[in-house]
């Protein structure tokens, strides 16, 4: 009976994992696309709204795009960081559906 309990508290953490770096996949996307939006001025950055939107979505996503930023090339005002980032997030997940797989 502890295996069983054991295997669904695995089941359980592992779920939460996948849904949290699902969540926070979109928030990468929506982190570049704003990013996009405010440097060719789509967005008014002196709104109040749109500003705290952007501090947000800075914050969320910049400490894990800085250790990526760090060990890369200049590209020369091209930044690929958070491509990266979803590609680590896409082989975790990856990873964490295999598992569930051998746990179900």
């Amino acid at each position: 009976m502890f295996r069983v309990l054991r295997g669904n508290g695995m089941l359980a953490l592992l779920l939460t994992v996948d849904y949290a770096l699902g969540i926070y996949w979109w928030l990468i996307i929506a982190s570049a696309v704003f990013s996009w939006l405010y440097a060719f001025n789509v967005v008014n950055p002196r709104n109040q709204f749109v500003a705290n939107i952007g501090y947000f979505l800075h914050r969320i996503t910049e400490p894990a795009l800085r250790p990526i930023r760090r060990f890369m090339p200049d590209l020369g005002g091209i930044d690929i960081s958070p491509i990266l980032l979803l590609l680590i997030i896409f082989f975790i997940r990856t990873l964490i559906r295999t598992e569930l797989l051998q746990l179900v």
